[in-house]
């Protein structure tokens, strides 16, 4: 549809700042901006473990703090209680993201399978709770890391006390400095990655090993440990048990899956992959997947290990050197302060740069739902904007909680846990749709596991559920008040008129050139000839229109009015006599409003279109318009005319009478 020209203040060039902050702003295709957008047909990509050290960054960096966050939760049994996290990662977590990157190969992740799975507004809200979760878990992932690697400097031993309660402006400064990154550009973030992730996993490699060469070497740390477990709870069997209900609180050794199927659009693919059909990309994907929670796991139940027997339990308390970094603390140990201090630098900077990953997953994700629904403004498709957005939420959310791991760690298992969740219930319902029982049974189980875990986190830690509802919450409102200011623009993003509807209009406009093209608003009812004939000569009686001028009845169905963006699609139509135009759309007025425009634009003269007034209170019209796209139509075609079209003489009438 051509578009109409804008008015003089229009064309007035952007500010040098407005252009900075707006360069990249996606169009309303499938490109999207931010790091981990589809990369275009000329992009080649890059290999799986190379992308693996992107995801990576927010999955491995929880060893900084994951050891410690276990012995917490779960204190003697926390080697077990891991166990048991490792079991459901590797038979229940990765399952479901090797089906999610089988089903959605171009980086939507679970959340647009479940969209697809419904409709109308209820896949709408269903997508706006996961989001809320999601940013829970993205956001918290900045604060949390950036709190952890904090700590880790506050910690080291080198800088002796000089930074302690310095723990909140060194964290506001490190979320800072991310921002900062992003706002200068994150197109080297695959190979900076890979540097930071390699050197961290050596170095884990490192201590680990070290510990458990340790471990090993005296006989009498397992023997100690296994006593003081049968000390406490008595039975074997018990102790078991125990780890089972623990499990639920090392949930943050769950992180990074959701990562993993975002930067997909990254992988390399294969020769002959198609945007339909990407096969290299989704076995790249899948490889990316195992082989990262391959690597995690075995260092999870290597390091729980090694930490609960050779650190004391009072040390991973508040105040405690090993709180918050207990391989830190043992690196220090083991190997002194040269080492020590290497592995606090190489955590710092992954735990720093997990929440890097967090922000590209953001900015991946936002600008995929939210524009599209029409819940934020255009500017949100772009990269800069939303990178001050999110960066004021960091600092916010490190102010509240104080930079604290522990008070967060709640809220991030929480939000983790919700989209894994959601992960296996759609691949569930997925393969039920597909007729596939066996896959229904298996990805059920799995889904049972993790309703439970999730159940069972929120129960324990009810302050994550707290934070993830203030986050869906803030959606809802933002949302919501987003699409009422934004209901009155014109939606429709092109028009398209099939031969009958182009050769009605030819007619109209070449039976008298200089008449008014004159379309009359119907609500199709039982469309017989007799309703045409009413309604053409009340218009005609109402409005005035001479008898001799040719009418066209314009005729807007409602399809799925939560919907906000579509192209218009006009078939015309020959009936009882009458000429008539029928399209379906998410709004009447919008759809009718653009029609005009278009047939302004494709005839050279104004068009008029005539209505006659709803019954109802204003108030309920202009409920029924935003939320199913009726309602009182007449002034609400003429107010997304007059947002359109500034120019009053080339603005399309409307008359309603």
């Amino acid at each position: 549809m051509s578009a109409p020209p804008a008015p003089p203040e229009q064309h007035r060039e952007p500010s040098a700042v407005r252009r900075w902050l707006l360069d990249g702003l996606a169009d309303r295709s499938s490109q999207y901006s931010g790091p981990h957008a589809r990369p275009r047909e000329t992009s080649r990509g890059k290999p799986w473990w190379r992308v693996m050290c992107l995801t990576g960054v927010d999955y491995f960096s929880t060893l900084g703090y994951q050891p410690a966050v276990a012995v917490v939760a779960a204190g003697l049994i926390s080697p077990i209680a891991t166990l048991v996290l490792v079991v459901v990662t590797l038979a229940g977590a990765l399952p479901v993201y090797r089906r999610v990157a089988r089903e959605s190969p171009h980086g939507e992740g679970s959340v647009a399978m479940l969209e697809r799975l419904l409709s109308y507004w209820w896949s709408k809200l269903l997508v706006l709770v996961l989001l809320g979760f999601a940013v829970t878990d993205f956001l918290i992932t900045i604060t949390l890391s950036t709190a952890d690697a904090t700590a880790h400097i506050v910690e080291n031993p080198l800088v002796s006390s000089a930074l302690h309660g310095w723990e909140v402006p060194l964290t506001c400064a490190l979320v800072v400095l991310l921002g900062v990154v992003f706002l200068m550009g994150f197109a080297e973030a695959v190979n900076i990655a890979v540097v930071v992730v390699a050197t961290f996993l050596l170095l884990n490699l490192v201590v680990v090993g070290g510990a458990l060469y340790r471990v090993f070497t005296e006989p009498v740390l397992i023997a100690n440990w296994g006593d003081a477990l049968l000390t406490q709870h008595g039975n074997p069997l018990i102790v078991v048990a125990i780890a089972l209900v623990v499990f639920p609180k090392l949930a943050l050794g769950l992180s990074g899956f959701e990562t993993g199927v975002a930067v997909m659009p990254l992988v390399k693919g294969a020769e002959g992959d198609t945007e339909k059909h990407p096969e290299g990309r989704i076995a790249g994907a899948r490889k990316l997947l195992t082989t990262a929670a391959l690597i995690m796991s075995g260092f999870l139940i290597t390091s729980s290990f090694a930490t609960t027997l050779l650190i004391p339990l009072d040390q991973f308390g508040p105040g405690g050197q090993a709180n918050g970094r207990a391989l830190a603390y043992l690196a220090h140990e083991q190997f002194g302060e040269v080492i020590g201090t290497a592995y606090d630098l190489s955590t710092i900077t992954i735990l720093w740069f997990a929440g890097a990953s967090a922000m590209a997953g953001l900015l991946n994700l936002v600008p995929r739902y939210l524009p599209r629904y029409g819940m934020a403004p255009n500017w949100a498709r772009a990269v800069r904007p939303m990178v001050l957005v999110f960066t004021t939420l960091g600092i916010l959310i490190t102010i509240i909680f104080d930079a604290s791991v522990d008070a967060q760690s709640g809220a991030y298992a929480t939000g983790v846990l919700v989209l894994i969740t959601s992960a296996s219930i759609s691949v569930t319902l997925s393969a039920r749709h597909k007729g596939q029982k066996a896959a229904t049974v298996g990805f059920g189980i799995i889904a049972i596991v993790f309703v439970y875990t999730t159940v069972a986190n929120m129960i324990e830690r009810p302050e994550g559920l707290k934070i993830g509802l203030l986050f869906v919450a803030a959606i809802f409102i933002v949302s919501f008040a987003s699409r009422a200011l934004r209901s009155t623009e014109l939606r429709i993003t092109a028009v398209h008129l099939d031969k009958t509807a182009r050769r009605i209009v030819r007619e109209a406009h070449e039976e008298d050139p200089e008449a008014t093209i004159r379309l009359v608003a119907n609500e199709p009812d039982r469309r017989d000839k007799r309703e045409y004939e009413e309604k053409e000569l009340e218009e005609r009686a109402d409005h005035h229109i001479p008898s001799g001028d040719v009418v066209i009845f314009v005729e807007i169905t409602v399809d799925d009015p939560s919907n906000f963006e579509s192209e218009l699609y006009v078939l015309g139509e020959e009936r009882h006599g009458y000429r008539i135009l029928r399209a379906r759309s998410a709004t009447v007025p919008n759809a009718i409003a653009a029609l005009l425009l278009h047939l302004r634009d494709l005839t050279g003269r104004v068009p008029h279109v005539y209505f006659e007034w709803d019954e109802g209170s204003p108030a309920t019209n202009i409920a029924r318009y935003l939320l199913f796209g009726v309602g009182e139509v007449a002034p609400v075609t003429r107010e997304v005319l007059r947002e359109a079209e500034p120019d009053r003489n080339r603005r399309p009438a409307v008359h309603v009478g």
